[in-house]
Protein backbone atom coordinates (compact mmCIF):
# COMPACT_ATOMS: atom_id res chain seq x y z
CA UNK A 1 0.00 0.00 0.00
CA UNK A 2 3.13 2.38 0.69
CA UNK A 3 4.82 1.74 -2.70
CA UNK A 4 4.52 5.09 -4.95
CA UNK A 5 3.30 3.35 -8.10
CA UNK A 6 2.82 5.02 -11.43
CA UNK A 7 -0.80 4.98 -10.52
CA UNK A 8 -0.72 6.51 -7.13
CA UNK A 9 2.01 9.32 -8.88
CA UNK A 10 -0.78 9.79 -11.32
CA UNK A 11 -3.28 9.97 -8.61
CA UNK A 12 -0.84 12.99 -6.60
CA UNK A 13 -1.12 14.72 -10.44
CA UNK A 14 -4.97 14.68 -9.67
CA UNK A 15 -5.00 15.54 -6.09
CA UNK A 16 -2.79 18.58 -6.67
CA UNK A 17 -4.72 19.89 -9.81
CA UNK A 18 -7.85 19.93 -7.75
CA UNK A 19 -6.24 21.56 -4.92
CA UNK A 20 -4.93 24.39 -6.89
CA UNK A 21 -8.49 24.32 -8.60
CA UNK A 22 -9.71 24.67 -5.45
CA UNK A 23 -7.53 27.74 -4.28
CA UNK A 24 -7.37 29.63 -7.59
CA UNK A 25 -11.04 29.59 -8.20
CA UNK A 26 -13.68 31.10 -5.80
CA UNK A 27 -15.04 28.29 -3.91
CA UNK A 28 -18.35 26.69 -4.28
CA UNK A 29 -21.20 27.50 -1.62
CA UNK A 30 -22.33 24.06 -2.16
CA UNK A 31 -24.98 22.44 0.84
CA UNK A 32 -26.10 19.66 2.51
CA UNK A 33 -28.05 16.72 0.94
CA UNK A 34 -29.73 13.98 2.82
CA UNK A 35 -28.47 10.99 4.00
CA UNK A 36 -30.19 8.77 1.38
CA UNK A 37 -29.44 11.63 -1.08
CA UNK A 38 -25.81 10.88 -0.62
CA UNK A 39 -26.36 7.04 -0.50
CA UNK A 40 -28.27 7.17 -3.93
CA UNK A 41 -25.30 8.97 -5.73
CA UNK A 42 -21.85 7.33 -3.69
CA UNK A 43 -23.46 3.92 -2.56
CA UNK A 44 -21.57 1.73 -0.34
CA UNK A 45 -18.24 3.13 -0.86
CA UNK A 46 -16.27 0.56 1.58
CA UNK A 47 -15.94 -2.40 -0.86
CA UNK A 48 -13.82 -5.74 -0.59
CA UNK A 49 -11.73 -4.83 -3.86
CA UNK A 50 -11.78 -1.05 -3.39
CA UNK A 51 -12.64 1.47 -5.88
CA UNK A 52 -9.20 2.63 -6.75
CA UNK A 53 -7.56 5.74 -6.52
CA UNK A 54 -8.84 7.64 -9.44
CA UNK A 55 -12.63 7.00 -8.75
CA UNK A 56 -12.24 7.31 -5.11
CA UNK A 57 -11.64 10.74 -5.63
CA UNK A 58 -14.14 11.73 -8.64
CA UNK A 59 -16.70 10.48 -5.96
CA UNK A 60 -15.26 12.82 -3.52
CA UNK A 61 -15.18 15.48 -5.96
CA UNK A 62 -18.52 15.17 -8.05
CA UNK A 63 -20.63 13.43 -4.87
CA UNK A 64 -19.30 14.55 -1.49
CA UNK A 65 -17.59 17.60 -1.27
CA UNK A 66 -20.64 19.27 -3.45
CA UNK A 67 -22.39 18.19 -0.14
CA UNK A 68 -20.51 20.45 2.22
CA UNK A 69 -20.46 24.04 2.40
CA UNK A 70 -17.75 25.82 2.07
CA UNK A 71 -16.64 27.70 5.39
CA UNK A 72 -14.06 29.78 3.48
CA UNK A 73 -16.94 31.19 0.99
CA UNK A 74 -16.76 34.87 0.81
CA UNK A 75 -20.64 34.67 1.65
CA UNK A 76 -21.23 32.13 4.20
CA UNK A 77 -21.39 34.41 7.30
CA UNK A 78 -22.68 32.26 9.68
CA UNK A 79 -21.05 31.03 12.96
CA UNK A 80 -17.21 31.64 12.72
CA UNK A 81 -16.42 31.19 9.49
CA UNK A 82 -12.93 30.00 8.34
CA UNK A 83 -10.52 31.90 5.56
CA UNK A 84 -7.21 29.98 5.04
CA UNK A 85 -4.93 31.99 3.00
CA UNK A 86 -3.12 30.10 0.29
CA UNK A 87 -0.05 29.73 1.40
CA UNK A 88 -1.63 27.83 4.91
CA UNK A 89 -3.81 25.61 2.30
CA UNK A 90 -0.86 24.92 0.94
CA UNK A 91 1.03 23.85 3.23
CA UNK A 92 -1.36 22.13 5.38
CA UNK A 93 -0.67 19.86 2.13
CA UNK A 94 2.71 19.62 3.30
CA UNK A 95 2.23 19.12 6.49
CA UNK A 96 -0.46 15.83 6.09
CA UNK A 97 2.40 13.92 3.15
CA UNK A 98 5.20 14.67 5.31
CA UNK A 99 3.68 12.43 8.27
CA UNK A 100 4.98 14.81 11.15
CA UNK A 101 4.38 14.03 14.61
CA UNK A 102 4.06 17.11 16.13
CA UNK A 103 3.59 16.09 20.08
CA UNK A 104 7.62 15.77 21.06
CA UNK A 105 10.64 17.78 20.83
CA UNK A 106 12.62 14.45 19.75
CA UNK A 107 10.17 13.30 17.02
CA UNK A 108 9.37 16.67 16.02
CA UNK A 109 11.95 19.19 16.50
CA UNK A 110 11.86 21.53 13.67
CA UNK A 111 8.06 21.34 13.71
CA UNK A 112 7.77 22.09 17.48
CA UNK A 113 10.42 25.16 16.84
CA UNK A 114 8.15 26.75 14.24
CA UNK A 115 5.27 25.99 16.35
CA UNK A 116 6.36 27.70 19.39
CA UNK A 117 7.10 30.95 17.26
CA UNK A 118 4.01 31.12 16.04
CA UNK A 119 2.82 30.56 19.59
CA UNK A 120 5.74 33.46 21.05
CA UNK A 121 4.20 36.20 18.41
CA UNK A 122 0.45 35.76 20.00
CA UNK A 123 2.08 35.33 23.51
CA UNK A 124 4.16 38.53 22.58
CA UNK A 125 0.55 40.69 21.58
CA UNK A 126 -0.79 39.51 24.76
CA UNK A 127 2.19 41.30 26.21
CA UNK A 128 2.75 38.09 28.63
CA UNK A 129 6.42 37.03 29.83
CA UNK A 130 9.02 35.54 27.86
CA UNK A 131 8.66 32.45 29.78
CA UNK A 132 5.03 31.56 28.80
CA UNK A 133 4.35 29.46 26.39
CA UNK A 134 1.66 26.24 25.30
CA UNK A 135 0.50 24.18 22.51
CA UNK A 136 -1.85 23.93 19.43
CA UNK A 137 -4.82 21.84 20.00
CA UNK A 138 -7.95 21.08 18.00
CA UNK A 139 -10.19 23.92 19.16
CA UNK A 140 -10.96 26.34 21.42
CA UNK A 141 -12.90 23.71 23.40
CA UNK A 142 -10.19 21.72 24.13
CA UNK A 143 -8.43 24.64 24.66
CA UNK A 144 -10.53 25.61 27.65
CA UNK A 145 -10.70 22.55 29.36
CA UNK A 146 -6.83 21.95 29.26
CA UNK A 147 -6.66 25.42 30.92
CA UNK A 148 -9.12 24.93 32.93
CA UNK A 149 -8.22 21.78 34.38
CA UNK A 150 -4.36 23.42 34.78
CA UNK A 151 -5.91 25.95 36.76
CA UNK A 152 -7.82 23.19 39.30
CA UNK A 153 -4.69 21.13 39.55
CA UNK A 154 -2.77 23.89 40.70
CA UNK A 155 -5.08 25.18 43.24
CA UNK A 156 -5.43 21.69 44.68
CA UNK A 157 -1.99 21.50 45.89
CA UNK A 158 -2.69 24.79 48.09
CA UNK A 159 -6.28 23.72 49.42
CA UNK A 160 -6.94 20.15 50.99
CA UNK A 161 -10.21 21.57 52.65
CA UNK A 162 -12.47 22.05 49.47
CA UNK A 163 -15.06 19.97 49.31
CA UNK A 164 -16.53 21.96 45.75
CA UNK A 165 -14.46 23.30 43.24
CA UNK A 166 -15.91 25.91 41.26
CA UNK A 167 -15.59 27.94 38.19
CA UNK A 168 -17.12 31.46 37.37
CA UNK A 169 -17.93 32.93 33.78
CA UNK A 170 -20.21 35.64 32.15
CA UNK A 171 -23.96 34.14 31.17
CA UNK A 172 -22.20 35.51 27.86
CA UNK A 173 -19.56 32.75 27.93
CA UNK A 174 -19.00 30.03 24.99
CA UNK A 175 -20.85 27.04 25.76
CA UNK A 176 -17.73 25.27 25.69
CA UNK A 177 -17.06 26.57 29.63
CA UNK A 178 -20.12 25.06 30.83
CA UNK A 179 -19.16 21.96 28.88
CA UNK A 180 -15.34 21.91 30.62
CA UNK A 181 -17.83 22.31 33.95
CA UNK A 182 -19.42 19.60 33.47
CA UNK A 183 -16.79 17.27 32.22
CA UNK A 184 -14.86 18.14 35.17
CA UNK A 185 -18.15 17.81 37.43
CA UNK A 186 -17.04 21.26 38.70
CA UNK A 187 -19.89 23.86 39.78
CA UNK A 188 -20.41 26.95 37.46
CA UNK A 189 -21.40 30.14 38.59
CA UNK A 190 -22.59 32.57 35.98
CA UNK A 191 -22.77 36.35 36.52
CA UNK A 192 -24.41 39.16 35.16
CA UNK A 193 -22.69 41.08 32.64
CA UNK A 194 -23.79 44.61 32.52
CA UNK A 195 -26.66 46.23 29.81
CA UNK A 196 -23.82 46.50 26.86
CA UNK A 197 -23.18 42.78 27.56
CA UNK A 198 -19.78 43.36 29.09
CA UNK A 199 -18.44 41.69 32.60
CA UNK A 200 -17.05 43.75 34.26
CA UNK A 201 -15.17 43.35 37.32
CA UNK A 202 -16.86 44.49 40.23
CA UNK A 203 -19.76 42.16 39.55
CA UNK A 204 -17.14 39.41 39.50
CA UNK A 205 -16.03 40.37 42.90
CA UNK A 206 -19.66 40.99 44.13
CA UNK A 207 -20.09 37.70 42.79
CA UNK A 208 -17.68 35.54 43.94
CA UNK A 209 -17.80 37.10 47.27
CA UNK A 210 -21.33 36.66 48.21
CA UNK A 211 -20.70 32.86 47.00
CA UNK A 212 -18.00 32.21 48.80
CA UNK A 213 -19.73 33.74 52.63
CA UNK A 214 -22.44 31.54 51.71
CA UNK A 215 -20.49 28.34 50.47
CA UNK A 216 -17.25 28.35 53.05
CA UNK A 217 -16.45 24.87 51.59
CA UNK A 218 -16.69 26.06 48.08
CA UNK A 219 -13.54 27.94 46.43
CA UNK A 220 -13.93 29.36 43.09
CA UNK A 221 -10.57 28.48 41.10
CA UNK A 222 -10.87 30.18 37.70
CA UNK A 223 -12.71 33.29 36.28
CA UNK A 224 -13.37 33.11 32.56
CA UNK A 225 -13.40 36.38 30.74
CA UNK A 226 -14.14 36.31 26.61
CA UNK A 227 -12.62 38.37 24.21
CA UNK A 228 -14.81 38.56 21.77
CA UNK A 229 -18.19 36.32 22.09
CA UNK A 230 -19.40 34.05 19.61
CA UNK A 231 -22.74 35.67 19.42
CA UNK A 232 -21.92 39.41 19.07
CA UNK A 233 -18.35 40.17 19.47
CA UNK A 234 -18.39 42.04 22.95
CA UNK A 235 -15.16 42.00 24.75
CA UNK A 236 -15.52 41.98 28.46
CA UNK A 237 -13.67 44.01 30.65
CA UNK A 238 -10.01 42.60 31.12
CA UNK A 239 -8.32 45.60 32.98
CA UNK A 240 -11.16 45.46 35.80
CA UNK A 241 -11.25 41.79 36.02
CA UNK A 242 -7.76 41.05 36.34
CA UNK A 243 -7.16 42.83 39.44
CA UNK A 244 -10.15 41.25 41.62
CA UNK A 245 -8.75 37.67 40.58
CA UNK A 246 -5.25 39.00 41.88
CA UNK A 247 -6.66 40.11 44.81
CA UNK A 248 -8.46 36.57 45.53
CA UNK A 249 -5.51 34.58 44.27
CA UNK A 250 -8.02 33.21 41.44
CA UNK A 251 -7.08 32.02 37.96
CA UNK A 252 -7.55 34.49 34.95
CA UNK A 253 -8.37 32.52 32.17
CA UNK A 254 -9.34 34.53 28.81
CA UNK A 255 -11.26 32.61 25.74
CA UNK A 256 -10.43 34.55 23.06
CA UNK A 257 -11.06 31.86 20.52
CA UNK A 258 -12.77 34.64 17.97
CA UNK A 259 -11.84 37.74 19.40
CA UNK A 260 -8.22 37.89 20.59
CA UNK A 261 -6.61 37.61 17.27
CA UNK A 262 -7.52 41.38 16.96
CA UNK A 263 -4.86 42.16 18.74
CA UNK A 264 -2.51 41.48 15.61
CA UNK A 265 -4.10 45.39 14.41
CA UNK A 266 -2.63 48.17 16.40
CA UNK A 267 -6.05 49.92 15.76
CA UNK A 268 -7.46 47.46 18.10
CA UNK A 269 -4.99 46.18 20.13
CA UNK A 270 -6.10 48.49 22.84
CA UNK A 271 -9.67 47.04 22.97
CA UNK A 272 -7.73 43.70 24.94
CA UNK A 273 -6.30 45.84 27.90
CA UNK A 274 -5.84 43.91 31.00
CA UNK A 275 -4.65 40.72 28.88
CA UNK A 276 -1.53 40.80 30.01
CA UNK A 277 -2.63 39.38 33.25
CA UNK A 278 -3.89 36.75 31.87
CA UNK A 279 -2.52 32.92 33.60
CA UNK A 280 -3.84 31.69 30.18
CA UNK A 281 -5.57 32.30 27.40
CA UNK A 282 -6.79 30.25 23.82
CA UNK A 283 -7.01 31.60 20.42
CA UNK A 284 -8.46 30.24 17.50
CA UNK A 285 -5.98 30.49 14.25
CA UNK A 286 -8.32 28.66 11.96
CA UNK A 287 -11.21 31.41 12.91
CA UNK A 288 -9.95 34.92 12.17
CA UNK A 289 -5.99 34.11 11.63
CA UNK A 290 -6.26 33.04 8.49
CA UNK A 291 -5.51 29.27 8.92
CA UNK A 292 -7.14 26.15 7.98
CA UNK A 293 -8.97 23.69 10.54
CA UNK A 294 -8.36 23.09 13.50
CA UNK A 295 -5.94 24.73 15.46
CA UNK A 296 -6.23 26.61 18.73
CA UNK A 297 -3.44 28.02 20.39
CA UNK A 298 -3.47 27.35 24.03
CA UNK A 299 -0.68 29.86 25.98
CA UNK A 300 -0.01 29.71 29.39
CA UNK A 301 1.73 32.23 31.84
CA UNK A 302 3.56 29.77 33.61
CA UNK A 303 3.29 27.11 31.34
CA UNK A 304 5.32 24.46 34.02
CA UNK A 305 1.80 24.77 35.96
CA UNK A 306 0.62 22.91 32.78
CA UNK A 307 3.35 20.28 32.24
CA UNK A 308 2.58 19.59 36.03
CA UNK A 309 -0.54 18.53 35.04
CA UNK A 310 -0.72 17.15 31.53
CA UNK A 311 2.73 14.90 31.55
CA UNK A 312 1.15 11.79 31.39
CA UNK A 313 3.57 8.84 32.77
CA UNK A 314 4.12 5.31 31.21
CA UNK A 315 7.76 3.26 30.58
CA UNK A 316 7.81 3.66 26.73
CA UNK A 317 7.34 7.69 27.51
CA UNK A 318 10.20 7.96 29.76
CA UNK A 319 12.67 8.70 27.64
CA UNK A 320 10.88 11.72 26.35
CA UNK A 321 10.64 13.04 30.03
CA UNK A 322 14.19 13.21 30.54
CA UNK A 323 14.98 14.84 28.01
CA UNK A 324 14.29 18.22 28.94
CA UNK A 325 12.95 19.71 26.09
CA UNK A 326 9.94 21.34 24.75
CA UNK A 327 7.47 18.07 24.31
CA UNK A 328 3.48 19.97 23.27
CA UNK A 329 1.86 16.80 24.64
CA UNK A 330 2.67 18.08 27.91
CA UNK A 331 0.28 21.14 27.73
CA UNK A 332 -2.89 20.03 27.21
CA UNK A 333 -5.43 17.04 27.42
CA UNK A 334 -3.95 15.20 24.42
CA UNK A 335 -0.73 12.72 23.72
CA UNK A 336 -0.65 11.62 19.88
CA UNK A 337 -0.89 15.40 18.47
CA UNK A 338 0.16 16.49 14.45
CA UNK A 339 1.64 19.50 13.91
CA UNK A 340 -1.36 21.64 13.53
CA UNK A 341 0.07 24.81 14.58
CA UNK A 342 2.70 24.65 11.26
CA UNK A 343 0.20 25.67 8.12
CA UNK A 344 -0.22 28.81 10.30
CA UNK A 345 3.28 29.42 11.33
CA UNK A 346 4.44 29.08 7.58
CA UNK A 347 1.20 31.56 6.42
CA UNK A 348 2.55 34.10 8.99
CA UNK A 349 6.35 33.85 8.46
CA UNK A 350 5.76 34.16 4.54
CA UNK A 351 3.23 36.79 4.50
CA UNK A 352 4.44 38.69 7.43
CA UNK A 353 2.71 40.41 10.67
CA UNK A 354 2.08 43.48 8.97
CA UNK A 355 -0.18 41.85 5.80
CA UNK A 356 -2.00 40.13 9.08
CA UNK A 357 -2.82 43.58 10.52
CA UNK A 358 -3.95 44.60 7.15
CA UNK A 359 -6.14 41.62 6.22
CA UNK A 360 -7.41 42.04 10.13
CA UNK A 361 -8.72 45.96 9.60
CA UNK A 362 -10.27 45.26 6.14
CA UNK A 363 -12.26 42.94 7.75
CA UNK A 364 -13.18 44.80 10.19
CA UNK A 365 -14.01 47.90 7.87
CA UNK A 366 -16.14 45.64 5.80
CA UNK A 367 -18.40 45.12 8.97
CA UNK A 368 -18.64 48.85 9.51
CA UNK A 369 -20.41 49.07 5.87
CA UNK A 370 -22.55 46.60 6.49
CA UNK A 371 -23.67 48.00 9.82
CA UNK A 372 -24.25 51.17 8.08
CA UNK A 373 -25.63 49.19 5.35
CA UNK A 374 -28.64 47.92 7.98
CA UNK A 375 -28.93 51.61 9.10
CA UNK A 376 -29.98 52.56 5.54
CA UNK A 377 -32.37 49.22 5.40
CA UNK A 378 -36.17 49.98 5.84
CA UNK A 379 -36.47 46.56 7.17
CA UNK A 380 -33.76 46.24 9.55
CA UNK A 381 -32.64 46.80 12.89
CA UNK A 382 -28.85 47.33 14.02
CA UNK A 383 -28.93 45.23 17.21
CA UNK A 384 -25.22 47.30 18.16
CA UNK A 385 -22.66 48.89 16.99
CA UNK A 386 -19.82 46.24 15.61
CA UNK A 387 -17.02 45.67 18.31
CA UNK A 388 -14.75 43.40 16.25
CA UNK A 389 -16.54 41.80 12.87
CA UNK A 390 -19.55 39.92 14.17
CA UNK A 391 -22.78 42.70 13.25
CA UNK A 392 -26.01 41.77 14.58
CA UNK A 393 -29.54 42.97 13.20
CA UNK A 394 -32.98 42.08 13.57
CA UNK A 395 -35.83 42.13 10.60
CA UNK A 396 -38.94 44.15 11.44
CA UNK A 397 -42.27 41.94 11.88
CA UNK A 398 -40.09 38.37 12.10
CA UNK A 399 -40.33 35.06 14.15
CA UNK A 400 -37.67 32.25 14.25
CA UNK A 401 -39.61 30.80 11.58
CA UNK A 402 -39.42 33.32 9.31
CA UNK A 403 -35.33 33.86 9.78
CA UNK A 404 -35.07 30.16 9.63
CA UNK A 405 -37.20 29.73 6.18
CA UNK A 406 -35.15 33.00 4.95
CA UNK A 407 -31.78 31.08 5.74
CA UNK A 408 -32.85 28.02 3.97
CA UNK A 409 -33.65 29.92 0.59
CA UNK A 410 -30.84 31.85 0.85
CA UNK A 411 -28.66 28.67 0.97
CA UNK A 412 -30.73 27.15 -1.41
CA UNK A 413 -30.44 30.06 -4.18
CA UNK A 414 -26.61 29.92 -3.74
CA UNK A 415 -26.38 33.35 -2.33
CA UNK A 416 -25.12 33.04 0.97
CA UNK A 417 -24.75 30.97 4.13
CA UNK A 418 -26.62 33.28 7.06
CA UNK A 419 -28.09 31.16 10.28
CA UNK A 420 -30.40 32.98 12.73
CA UNK A 421 -29.34 33.06 16.25
CA UNK A 422 -30.91 35.13 19.49
CA UNK A 423 -29.94 37.47 21.87
CA UNK A 424 -32.40 37.76 24.66
CA UNK A 425 -34.50 34.96 23.51
CA UNK A 426 -35.47 37.11 20.78
CA UNK A 427 -34.19 35.80 17.33
CA UNK A 428 -31.69 37.78 15.72
CA UNK A 429 -29.16 37.44 12.23
CA UNK A 430 -25.74 37.83 12.49
CA UNK A 431 -22.97 38.33 9.61
CA UNK A 432 -19.40 36.81 11.40
CA UNK A 433 -17.04 38.97 8.77
CA UNK A 434 -13.51 37.05 9.05
CA UNK A 435 -12.86 36.89 5.50
CA UNK A 436 -10.45 39.28 3.57
CA UNK A 437 -12.48 38.16 0.45
CA UNK A 438 -15.60 39.11 1.77
CA UNK A 439 -16.72 42.47 -0.23
CA UNK A 440 -19.07 45.36 0.53
CA UNK A 441 -21.21 44.06 -2.63
CA UNK A 442 -21.29 40.55 -0.85
CA UNK A 443 -23.44 42.34 1.87
CA UNK A 444 -25.91 43.97 -0.51
CA UNK A 445 -26.48 41.18 -2.53
CA UNK A 446 -27.46 39.14 0.86
CA UNK A 447 -29.30 42.26 2.80
CA UNK A 448 -31.17 43.06 -0.78
CA UNK A 449 -33.07 39.52 -0.25
CA UNK A 450 -34.41 41.32 3.62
Amino acid sequence: MHQFTTEVEELAKEVLEYSLIRLRTDPPLDGPKTAQELYEAAGNTITKAGLGGHETLKLFKDVLATACISTDHPRYLAFIPSAPSEYANLFDLVVGASALYGGSWLEGAGAVFAENQALRWISNLAGLPASAGGVFVQGGTIGNLSALVTARAHFRTKRSDVTKWVIAASLEAHSSIKSAAEVMDVEIILIKPDQNGVLQGAACADAIDKYHSENPTHQVFALVATAGTTNLGIIDNLKSIAPITKERGIWFHVDGAYGLAALCSPKTQPLFAGIENADSLIVDPHKWLFAPFDACALIYRNPEIAKVTHLQKAAYLETLDDDGEWNPSDYAIHLTRRARGLPFWFSLAAHGTDQYAAAMDQTMDIAKHAAQLIKQHPNLELLMEPTLSVVAFTRKGWQMADYQKWSDKLLADQIGFVTPSSHHNQPILRFAIVNPWTKESDIAEILATL
